[in-house]
């Protein structure tokens, strides 16, 4: 009796326990990867620091894939927070370890890595191309046979995805052959291309347009491979929940459009940097400039700045209108950023008047960033280039200048490093990683090209008053503008 009634009392506690526990269990199972994510109040993104997913600009973040993320994070109403391996290979170690929730790199969607991990559809798409440099009177590479010779050098990634396909297109095509290094990037390889040391590369499509507004020059002959498709990778997860979000987010018009602006920006962006039309410029003078012209002798009363300098700079970056706006966000005359405005306490960037002094403020602010021992006009240059792509990325150009072992406080000698944080050899070393290193370099270059052209243009508009001024005294020995022009000229 005293048994049956001990296993009454164990059998009613197990059922009042169960009663207590099916709900917790059942709120435990309805708890979704995505719900868990959002209650956490942070995205998780693996990623890469290159030039085609993330990297700092001017101080803020970049990038394709950080930008579309971004997106999505807000979409969800939470913050995205970034994780950087080491190497291309620790993205799939991070995912199969779960330290993320989405591997955004422009990861091609393979049979192979769908046998282990799941895939977004697809936000972009790209092709496996061939890169060679137009040379006059040579005819450019049609088709593989073209690449059958011996005195071509084709060279590729080691161990890359081109190199699978090389291999798989050999078979039908057994003469072709080909190099491959471990020791150059991509990048690298577009610049051995260019110096006529290479004759051939291969590159993604949507790499070499990244890239291909530095190399002027190199073309895409023909691509290789159909298109493939490019995609977030996901650790598989039982209930789908955060792979059907994220498809559903895709799928929105409105990031759809995203997804274009972000190409434009990212991809397929013109070089404004190499931009140096002299009509135009002239044309810009007699309509746009005479509407500011007043604005940059306020700024520089204001700041000390030379008014010449900075209409340089306001026309490399925006041609002097201003209702310019960049795909990044970035308006106005001298295209000020959000951040930079409020520093200098602009309200309305497309205000000209405010715009330029403002602008003209901000370029102080860099400028006192510059070692005062840094002598002109070296120290207007690296205040140019700290301008256009942060002090930060400025410093580690420098670093890397000194540790060639030549002077970081010479501009001729840290130009040649600024472009070399665009290979991840080295900007894996410094502190602000990867940069549009080309950019400063250019930017510098054209304004001082633009300063030199708005001081004739000024010469010439002289040379025409007194023109006009000998018109009405018989007596004046007339000077016209040819004469301006000729002395000048060979100067440029």
């Amino acid at each position: 009796m005293f048994d049956i009634t001990r296993k009454k009392d164990a059998a009613y506690a197990l059922v009042i326990l169960l009663l207590f526990c099916i709900p917790a269990l059942l709120s435990w199972n309805s708890k979704t990867q995505l719900g868990a994510i959002i209650e956490s109040g942070t995205l998780k993104l693996a990623t890469r620091n290159s030039p085609n997913t993330y990297f700092i600009e001017k101080g803020e973040p970049a990038g394709f894939e950080y930008d579309l993320a971004k997106a999505y994070a807000d979409h969800l109403g939470i913050k995205l927070e970034l994780i950087l391996p080491s190497s291309f290979g620790g993205l799939f170690t991070t995912m199969d370890n779960r330290d993320a929730h989405i591997a955004g790199a422009m990861l091609t969607a393979t049979e192979q890595r769908k046998e282990s991990f799941d895939f977004s559809t697809p936000y972009l798409h790209t092709t496996t191309a061939l890169i060679y440099r137009t040379t006059q009177g040579q005819p450019a590479p049609k088709n593989l046979s073209d690449l059958i010779s011996k005195d071509k050098r084709l060279v590729i990634l080691a161990n890359s995805s081109h190199s699978e396909l090389l291999k798989a297109l050999q078979t039908e095509h057994p003469e072709l052959q080909w190099e491959e290094t471990a020791e150059l990037s991509a990048i690298e390889l577009l610049e051995k291309v260019h110096a006529k040391e290479i004759d051939y590369t291969i590159t993604d499509a949507v790499a070499f347009d990244t890239q291909k507004t530095f190399f002027p020059g190199l073309k895409k002959a023909f691509d290789l491979d159909a298109e493939q498709p490019l995609a977030w990778m996901l650790k598989p997860y039982g209930d789908k929940s955060l792979i059907d979000s994220v498809n559903r987010f895709l799928a929105l018009d409105s990031t759809k459009k995203l997804i274009e602006a972000l190409k434009i920006t990212y991809f397929q962006r013109s070089n404004s940097l190499n931009y140096y039309d002299t009509t135009t410029f002239r044309e810009d003078m007699q309509t746009r400039f005479p509407k500011i012209e007043q604005y940059f002798f306020m700024a520089e009363q204001e700041t000390d700045i030379d008014w010449q300098l900075l209409a340089a700079i306001a026309y490399q970056e925006s041609h002097w209108d201003p209702k310019a706006v960049s795909p990044t966000g970035v308006k106005g005359i001298m295209m000020l950023t959000n951040a930079a405005a409020k520093e200098v306490k602009v309200t309305d960037r497309t205000d000209p008047m405010q715009s330029i002094i403002g602008g003209a403020h901000y370029l102080v602010s860099v400028m006192k960033k510059i070692p005062d021992r840094i002598p002109q006009p070296d120290h207007t240059w690296f205040a140019l280039a700290g301008y256009n792509v942060g002090y930060g990325h400025l410093e580690d150009a420098r670093v890397l200048t000194s540790r060639a072992g030549l002077n970081p406080d010479k501009w001729d000698d840290v130009k040649r490093h600024l472009p070399l944080l665009t290979q991840e050899k080295h900007y894996s070393t410094v502190r602000y990683g990867y940069a549009r290193g080309y950019e400063p370099v250019h930017y510098v270059s054209n304004i001082r090209k633009y300063i030199e052209l708005l001081q004739w243009e000024i010469q010439v508009r002289q040379a025409k008053k007194q023109d006009e001024d000998a018109d009405m005294d018989p007596d004046h020995e007339s000077w016209d503008s040819a004469t301006v022009k000729e002395d000048i000229l060979p100067a440029l």
